[in-house]
């Protein structure tokens, strides 16, 4: 098995002498005399609290300040979207111009560095490439940019440039890289010979960077990597399958996934690669930042409360319902805070809302997707005037308040690498009504009779994940609601259980100690995270 410590064979050939192989950066001391102290680079789309889309700006905002008790100084590189840029205009102090590309894939680049919210930015300033109205992926009418290919190719060439020691006085120890859009990252430094270990995390195989292989020459890497080892992908390329080849360590967002994506259903096609390199694959569970998901202090909330004032919780409900104009009975409230598309289920929700309904119970949908399951949705919410409400679109905001004023969160994915919705909803007493798969079925204990007997029990699972499956595993929770001690129960246990990112980031300390040992830049210490 190809253990890819150094260059493939068809990219030995093109990379020029003198870049074969660059100065290994300075070894790295302990703090403490047992933790590292470590340099990573973060390359990612997006990243909370400046540009959201989903989940993985959350796990990309909250993981640097997780990493930091573990030695780890974590540095994200993210693009100049207008919505970042506009932040940047208003940070103290101002950003600091700190390197020039003058050619990035046939654009000229400016790299920022700024802290803002605790976090240390790079932010890749190229006009040209990100400063167009609509979202980070998509235009203003929801349609991907034509030329996401080289924009995100940008960031990761970037990012390899910044490995290489673009930024006078700072070089990173690692790069850590994230989904499709810096997978290309691993590949650019290979191709430019910089040695520099790189982790990829997968947190959604099914987006996968695929394009055309007449891309490869206006990316900058050459027609060779159209080979199955390379990144030839069905008649295509795919970005993503550069990284996985190409990275030194692969990890995913639970371990339930870092199972599933070996099989052909979960792994989209990627399954043969990631059989060919478990070895260096590993799951590792999403945390939550326990300081903004909190109800005791959520400053979203019209009022706080915690596990010992649970009864408070009702007063979000109150406006929670009158927010979005639903009556105001006592009937449970089952919300989803969600993309609305096919792998999360909503189809199947459009289809068993009613089992809600007709239980005296009204539903909440917050979130976007794709167009013929909104307009689904739209459909079922008009039969229920009163009952039933749903809203395109998402803001932060809200979110917390739906999880602070909701009974329940229904989460009926086909298949979830991990989720975070569930975990706010556990922090919130909001009891997860889900489907046993990925990282669902690892984050909630179903309420079966043997774990409400041990006390253990903090959600409903269900499977298989049908609209059979769904209608019965409401039809629980609707049977759990009506006893009101097995629902204070619940509640309770919800709230009680921890995914805070503290293991979590240990983990990820310990897949990077163990790259630079590898690597020959740090000596083994029985003490370390990794042993």
């Amino acid at each position: 098995m190809n253990t890819h410590t150094s260059p493939p064979v068809f990219l030995e050939k093109l990379v020029p002498p003198r870049l074969r192989r660059v100065e290994k950066t300075a070894p790295v001391v302990c703090r403490n005399g047992d933790v590292p102290e470590m340099k990573v680079l973060s390359v990612t789309s997006e990243i909370f609290p400046l540009v959201k889309t989903g989940g993985l700006a959350d796990v990309t905002g909250s993981l640097p300040k997780a990493l930091e008790p573990f030695g780890v100084e974590t540095t994200s590189l993210i693009p100049g979207y207008p919505q970042v840029m506009r932040q940047l205009a208003e940070a103290d102090p101002a950003p600091e111009r700190v390197a020039t590309i003058e050619d990035l894939l046939g654009t000229h680049a400016v790299i920022l560095k700024v802290r803002i919210d605790n976090l240390n930015l790079l932010v890749l300033d190229a006009p040209e490439l990100y400063h167009r109205p609509g979202g980070p992926y998509v235009d203003a009418d929801g349609t991907d940019h034509p030329d996401n290919w080289r924009r995100f190719a940008a960031l990761s060439k970037a990012a390899a440039e910044i490995g290489g020691g673009l930024i006078p006085g700072w070089r990173p120890d690692v790069i850590h890289t994230h989904d499709w859009q810096s997978a290309l990252t691993s590949v650019y430094l290979r191709h430019m010979g910089i040695d520099m270990p790189s982790v990829i995390t997968i947190h959604n195989i099914a987006f996968q960077g695929q394009y055309g292989a007449d891309v490869l020459p206006l990316i900058g890497l050459p027609s060779s990597l159209y080979a199955m080892d390379g990144m030839e992908y069905f008649g295509d390329i795919s970005f993503l399958k550069g990284g996985l080849q190409m990275a030194d360590a692969i990890t995913t967002v639970s371990p339930t996934y870092a199972r599933e994506v070996l099989t052909p259903r979960f792994g989209m096609g990627m399954d043969g690669i990631l059989n060919e390199r478990v070895s260096v694959l590993r799951g590792i569970v999403n945390g939550i930042d326990l300081d903004i998901w909190d109800p005791a202090t959520d400053p979203h909330l019209p009022r706080n409360y915690d596990v010992s004032t649970l009864r408070r919780k009702r007063d979000n409900k109150t406006v929670l319902l009158q927010r979005f104009g639903l009556d105001m009975d006592d009937g449970p409230v089952f919300s989803a805070v969600s993309r609305l598309t096919w792998q999360k289920g909503f189809d199947m929700f459009a289809d068993t809302a009613d089992e809600v309904i007709f239980k005296g119970g009204k539903v909440i949908v917050f979130g976007q997707g794709d167009h013929a399951i909104e307009a689904q949705l739209l459909a079922t919410a008009q039969r229920f005037p009163g009952r039933m409400s749903v809203h395109i679109g998402y803001d932060e905001p809200t979110a917390h308040l739906i999880h602070a004023g909701s009974d329940a969160i229904v989460q009926p994915s086909r298949f979830e690498p991990c989720g975070l919705t569930q975990l706010y909803a556990l922090r919130y007493g909001c009891v997860p009504v889900v489907s046993r798969t990925g990282g669902l079925s690892e984050t909630i204990i179903d309420a079966n009779d043997a774990a409400m007997s041990a006390r253990v029990a903090t959600g409903v699972q269900f499977h298989p994940v049908t609209t059979d499956g769904l209608r019965l595993a409401l039809r629980r929770a609707i049977h759990a609601y009506e006893d009101p001690k097995m629902w204070a129960r619940l509640q309770n246990q919800a709230m009680k259980a921890r995914f805070s990112w503290e293991r979590s980031a240990q983990q990820y300390a310990s897949v990077y100690t163990n790259l630079l040992r590898s690597n020959g830049q740090l000596a083994t210490d029985t003490n370390s995270p990794g042993n």
